[in-house]
């Protein structure tokens, strides 16, 4: 990409679009572009906003004949924990295929150069081999809690796959193991099982509540990465020089994507006391065994990316310490 280009961020108030946004202009990218349908961060200026329904398939399709962006990060996304996903799996599976379809095709219908999916790692079977590789996928069923929100994303990979083998288009993945930092989601409901952590420790310790009841066993592990890392790798990939790029992920069958992860995971018990510790909450830590927790284990293997030169830099003791610094200026403020 040159600083000159034209970016498209797809998404661009999310928690990962955003942190895509701060990535480029920390690197002078000149000629941001990011679709809202919110309220969207600050970014002083340098990025021009629009607001754009990526529902809508004729509005989609008007704007990238309008705009013709060079580059595309398709950051947008319906997005929620366990209860989320279990409450509302029509949504999460119509709603991310609607976005993706409309994304990507008018992507190639107005000639961009590059385009990059944003996945995530529940699209690899329940009991997939540990740690996870890109050869796994749809190698055994899924985890049933997640399972439409999980088919969408795999519909997204091959999406990019299936445009780049007809059309010759350069569409690629990552695969994000969890992410938290800035701007996450903090619903005391909705959310994924970090933020969640982090808002529900702090309300106790506001409170003077005795006892935090966490959903399952605590047995179930999972790996965390800074959403800033994950954004960092993102543009680490669509910088790739040509001869690489196309060697690693447009050479069929060669999977288009690529796993992004620390290469550490920590039980659910761990990340409970590690939240607690850096909240500051000393009451007691209940364990729901009646409550769901998906995959007993989640670690992705992200060789493949990091053999190309990419590595994580944000340990979770710092990352959680920000992202809940980042609550207590934003969230925690609108309790």
């Amino acid at each position: 990409m040159k600083i000159t280009d034209k970016i498209l961020i797809a998404g661009a108030a999310g928690m990962v679009g955003s942190a895509i946004i701060r990535a480029l202009l920390a690197q002078g990218f000149q000629n941001i572009v990011g679709t809202i349908h919110n309220a969207a961060p600050d970014f002083g200026g340098r990025v021009r906003l629009e607001m754009l329904d990526l529902l809508d398939q004729a509005a989609v399709r008007d704007f990238f004949k309008v705009e013709r962006p060079d580059h595309v990060f398709l950051a947008a996304a319906k997005v929620g924990g366990i209860h989320a996903n279990n409450t509302y799996p029509a949504s999460f599976i119509h709603d991310n295929l609607v976005i993706q379809s409309n994304v990507i095709h008018s992507a190639y219908e107005s000639g961009v150069d590059r385009l990059l999916f944003l996945g995530s790692s529940c699209i690899y079977p329940k009991l997939a081999p540990q740690p996870m590789r890109e050869e796994h996928l749809l190698t055994g069923p899924l985890e049933p809690t997640n399972e439409p929100y999980a088919l969408a994303k795999i519909a997204g990979i091959k999406m990019c796959e299936s445009y780049n083998r007809q059309y010759g288009t350069k569409f690629v993945a990552v695969m994000p193991t969890n992410l938290y930092g800035p701007g996450d989601n903090f619903h005391p409901v909705n959310s994924h099982v970090l933020p969640a952590l982090i808002r529900r420790f702090h309300e106790a310790k506001e409170s003077g509540v005795e006892e935090v009841v966490v959903w399952g066993t605590g047995n179930a592990r999972r790996e965390f990465l800074h959403v800033d890392d994950m954004a960092q790798a993102c543009l680490f990939v669509l910088n790739l020089e040509d001869a690489v790029f196309e060697r690693e992920l447009l050479s069929y069958p060669n999977p288009c994507f690529v796993n992004v992860g620390c290469g550490v995971d920590v039980s659910i018990l761990e990340l409970a006391e590690t939240v607690a510790r850096i909240v500051g909450y000393d009451g007691k830590l209940f364990f729901d065994a009646e409550k769901p927790e998906g995959t007993p284990k989640k670690l992705l293997d992200a060789s493949r990316l990091t053999g190309l030169g990419w590595k994580a830099e944000i340990g979770l003791e710092e990352g959680v310490g920000g992202a809940y610094r980042w609550f207590l200026e934003n969230e925690g403020t609108r309790q």
